[in-house]
């Protein structure tokens, strides 16, 4: 774990709020239900890099699928294309996978910062989450 004596916190109170938005994109023909469930799935990408949650927080997760095309301003009826929902199983991992890797990515991509009251935010040391992120899954 990384903490404030190895990286100081630009705040004097640490807290366990904040909030996260995921929003899950794919051309699979599914439908409302099934983009659904699929959102739900980021929670898991989330709780792999150690979000839990927190009573104040204010998730999003949503997820919307581009894999039906409807024609625009179309007045009669149309067949729409369903993923069988037993088939949903890799696309809930592919989920997981990619906002857990999103994750990573922002807060790789993240440098030191200073902003209102001269509060410093520091950029995570990447080589120190390469060594955890090595404990975790080698």
């Amino acid at each position: 774990m990384i903490d404030t004596k190895q990286i100081p916190s630009p705040y004097q109170n640490q807290t366990d709020s904040g909030s996260i938005i995921v929003i899950v994109a794919t051309d699979a023909p599914l439908i409302p239900v099934q983009c659904r469930r699929l959102a739900r799935r980021a929670t898991v990408g989330l709780a792999r890099v150690g979000g839990v949650g927190a009573d104040s927080s204010g998730d999003l997760f949503l997820a919307f699928a581009t894999g039906n095309h409807v024609p625009a301003g179309s007045k009669r009826l149309y067949d729409l294309a369903m993923l069988p929902h037993d088939f949903m199983t890799p696309l809930f991992s592919a989920t997981a996978e990619a906002t857990e890797e999103a994750i990573l990515n922002a807060l790789c991509g993240a440098e030191d910062m200073t902003g209102f009251r001269g509060n410093t935010a520091y950029a995570l040391p990447q080589s120190e989450l390469a060594g955890i992120m090595k404990k975790r899954f080698w």
